[in-house]
């Protein structure tokens, strides 16, 4: 009885070194595929957060010892500067503008092309979708061309109808909305692919179901369709609020900010104060404040507009 004990506690030790063995290798391999992705982001997110963090507290231009510490003299700077403060503004417009004019005109677009009987759908898509395969240089060029004052596109089709043309990109009344007819025409056709994609999803059961109980198309599209694409069109507007605040390539190319600050972004003032100006420091301190503006709206939406995305 006793050797049987005995076997039976040996086997029982044999086993659990198993599983010990089997838990460690599990770990080791759950920690060898997360490794290069924790590697990556403390590379390219976690020490640039950190390292701009640093710089901020100096008044640096990049290029000798960090000598000259100032605290949070470059906050105060940033904060109290009527330039920032407009290109904030700004940068909040065109979120606004994103908001109310962009995505409606792609989601009701999106709604034409997959509920409507019209010729051509496949061309009108693809129509749509070619400006967002373009490169934001690319875009920029272009629409550069459409601007120009003296024989671009734009004056020309003014011209046409009697109208005098005007300098789109250098009159401060007209560059800010110039902007957003370009970053329109550049994302619109993103937007609306993924509304179509959520349309084509929606159960056409549930729909004609509310046909068959009396509602109307506005009301079918209301409580039926537009609810059913929720997930889709919340992931759009995080998608189009971040894109907004963080837009840059196509504004410098076509205005740098110009004419007299009347088109500048958070962005495009980091780059002119920052960066071309060699105060590193300075430009560190506006590279923080962006980051901690996307930062809590990122989390502030996901946890809030998006959470029961995530729960579902």
């Amino acid at each position: 009885m006793s050797s049987f004990t005995s076997g039976q506690l040996a086997s029982a030790k044999v086993a659990a070194a198993r599983q010990r063995r089997i838990k460690r290798t599990k770990t080791l391999t759950i920690l060898a595929f997360l490794l290069p992705g924790f590697i990556l982001l403390a590379v390219f997110m976690l020490y640039p957060v950190g390292a701009s963090t640093y710089y901020s507290l100096f008044k640096w231009n990049g290029l000798g010892p960090r000598e000259t510490f100032v605290g949070l003299e470059n906050y105060q700077r940033v904060l109290s500067h009527n330039v920032f403060l407009g290109a904030l503004k700004h940068s909040l417009l065109l979120v606004v503008l994103s908001l109310l004019i962009q995505l409606p005109m792609a989601l009701g677009l999106a709604l034409l092309l997959v509920r409507s009987k019209i010729r051509g759908k496949r061309f009108l898509r693809a129509i749509f979708f070619i400006p967002y395969v373009f490169s934001e240089v690319i875009t920029a060029i272009l629409w550069l061309y459409v601007y120009h004052p003296s024989n671009g596109l734009a004056n020309v089709m003014l011209g046409s109808v009697g109208i005098d043309g005007m300098a789109w990109l250098a009159n401060r009344t007209t560059v800010l909305p110039a902007i957003f007819i370009v970053l329109t025409w550049k994302f619109f056709g993103f937007h609306m692919l993924l509304y179509m994609a959520a349309i084509q999803n929606v159960p056409r059961d549930l729909e004609d179901a509310a046909r068959v109980n009396g509602a109307d198309e506005f009301a079918v599209l209301r409580y039926v369709t537009l609810p059913m694409m929720g997930s889709t069109i919340r992931l759009s507007v995080f998608l189009s609020i971040l894109g907004s605040l963080q837009q840059f390539i196509i504004v410098w190319l076509l205005t740098e900010g110009g004419p007299v600050s009347s088109s500048e972004l958070v962005v495009t003032y980091l780059m002119k104060f920052g960066i071309t100006r060699m105060a590193l420091g300075y430009g560190s301190t506006v590279a923080v404040l962006m980051f901690l503006l996307t930062l809590v709206f990122s989390i502030g939406y996901q946890r809030t507009i998006m959470r029961q995305d995530y729960l579902d």
